[in-house]
């Protein structure tokens, strides 16, 4: 594989601190067997790095990212690209494609906007365990 970040492999960009965000990174990580995926949090040099490449305000941190064959996928777009890969049933979601983005990411945005008061937020990013640190990007 190529090295991360490259066409050949897929990135991850999520809100390192969002605990649904860790806990979404961590049901990839157990449904992509192949380890096609790697990750990066928003708020890493790397992922800040790789925004402002795709033009992003660096500091807007509401949105998974996935980068994939020098593309952007945002909000759920993104998402849908991602459960398109998993093992199991999960490449189903993205029959939701064909409701229009718009009403897609008002959803989306909704459960962005909330994410902190549902699910919490930690006060520093995820420290990847040993065994998960290869697929994290620096």
């Amino acid at each position: 594989m190529g090295t991360p970040g490259s066409v050949d492999q897929p990135v991850i960009l999520f809100d390192g601190v969002c605990n649904l965000c860790n806990s979404s990174v961590l049901f990839v990580i157990k449904r992509d067997p192949g380890a096609k995926f790697r990750f990066a949090s928003l708020q890493s040099d790397f992922g800040k790095a790789r925004m402002r490449t795709f033009g992003l305000d660096d500091s807007e941190l509401n949105s998974v990212l996935l980068i994939q064959h020098d593309k952007l996928y945002r909000k759920s777009r993104a998402a849908l690209e991602i459960a398109r890969q998993l093992t199991g049933a999960w490449p189903l979601l993205y029959g939701f494609m064909i409701i229009p983005a718009f009403l897609r990411d008002w959803v989306y945005n909704w459960i962005a906007r909330n994410r902190y008061r549902w699910f919490g937020k930690k006060d520093a990013c995820m420290i990847p365990t040993p065994g998960l640190k290869a697929r994290f990007v620096a």
